[in-house]
């Protein structure tokens, strides 16, 4: 449906039709939250839900940047593109173009039609499919033939060097890399990724990823803050990154932290870890029950030991576990965004609609229910 969409716009605006479109997913974290930057191991998987772009080479060295959900195209000169500056959420797709040349990859002028259905502010990565669209697009047009893993990398310098948002690389691998039908299971530290079987509706279950409208952003509010003090904990530890730090010794290492609130902050890494290991050995023996703890144990150390959940994912995921879910968590950075929930195929509708009620009764405005599929990565659609 939109990619036709995003051509269309696409000849009314240049006169022509685009060389192609390309499109790469939104993603969703099954567990494993905060470990990306920590050098740890998480587990997307990608959503159906994705961001077109129509495109087209340009002789003239100018990058056009045009979205059917923006009032106003964005024009950037190629030779003259630098981080920091104006552009505002066109910034995410010029920062490809950007992190290619700075690699000494030669792309030169493009015209870009853009056009999403990844909720925006939301956690499901909006931005690194943005960004992993337009990499796979220049990457076809100007016959760079970069892999998929480099491209991510590329995505990832994009959204952290350009735009000056701190994330990790989960996001850009999983809109990369994802497979239909599986969760990616991802050691950030080495870059190996493994397909992890998620056929959920062989299962018997669903995933629904539970919108709160909250509106998050990791340039602002407390995503910066957070790493800072995972950085601090592993100086005071003497590890390299919180990754090095085993379960077994925990105790014995944050003993060598000072101060309380970053001792919580390492606290939650280590044990995230641990919990994002079980959950891939769980999903392989088909232990449902099993991932289902994990994933409330996660919610509960990304509220009380890491702080980044909010009102609206407590009451979320307390809400779809007394309706039967057989577990549920915040996704995402926090500070907002989204829930996902584990539900059996018999309770979809009941959890959906404890949930609405709990936010009515609570005063927050009506969540959004979002069934979620493990999806196909960025691909060439047209």
């Amino acid at each position: 449906m939109n990619a036709p969409m995003a051509a269309v716009r696409f000849a009314e605006v240049h006169n022509s039709e685009p060389e192609g479109v390309w499109a790469a997913p939104g993603r969703v974290n099954l567990i494993g939250e905060h470990t990306d930057y920590n050098d740890g191991f998480v587990l997307p998987f990608a959503l159906e839900q994705s961001t077109w772009v129509a495109a087209s080479r340009r002789d003239d060295g100018v990058l056009h940047v045009e979205s059917l959900q923006a009032d106003e195209p964005v024009r950037f000169e190629v030779g003259e593109l630098a981080p920091g500056g104006s552009g505002g959420w066109a910034r995410y797709a010029a920062g490809v173009v950007w992190a290619m040349r700075a690699a000494g990859h030669e792309v030169g002028g493009l015209s870009l039609v853009i056009d999403g259905q990844v909720p925006l502010g939301s956690g499901l990565s909006s931005s690194a499919a943005l960004e992993c669209a337009v990499g796979v697009a220049a990457n076809d047009l100007y016959a760079l033939g970069l892999e998929r893993a480099e491209l991510a990398r590329l995505a990832q310098k994009a959204e952290n060097d350009f735009v000056g948002a701190p994330t990790g690389g989960m996001d850009q691998m999983a809109s990369m890399l994802c497979t239909q039908g599986n969760a990616l299971f991802l050691d950030n530290r080495t870059r190996e990724v493994e397909q992890v079987p998620l056929d959920a509706p062989a299962l018997g279950v669903r995933l629904l990823v539970i919108d709160t409208k909250v509106s998050h952003a990791h340039e602002t509010g407390g995503y910066g803050e957070r790493r800072a003090q995972c950085e601090q904990a592993a100086r005071e530890i003497g590890v390299p990154m919180l990754r090095d730090v085993d379960l077994d010794g925990l105790d014995a290492a944050l003993a060598k932290v000072g101060d309380e609130v970053v001792r919580r902050r390492a606290r939650h890494i280590v044990t995230e870890n641990a919990r994002v290991l079980d959950t891939v050995a769980a999903l392989r023996r088909d232990d449902l029950s099993e991932v289902g703890r994990l994933m409330v144990a996660s919610h509960v150390s990304l509220r009380d030991d890491f702080e980044v959940s909010s009102p609206e994912l407590d009451v979320a995921v307390d809400a779809a576990m007394s309706a039967g879910a057989i577990g549920a968590r915040m996704t995402g950075g926090g500070f907002g965004g989204c829930a996902i929930a584990l539900v059996r195929e018999a309770d979809v509708d009941a959890v959906g609609a404890a949930v609405a009620k709990a936010f009515a009764g609570s005063g927050y405005a009506e969540p959004g229910l979002l069934p979620a599929a493990p999806s196909q990565g960025a691909r060439r659609e047209v």
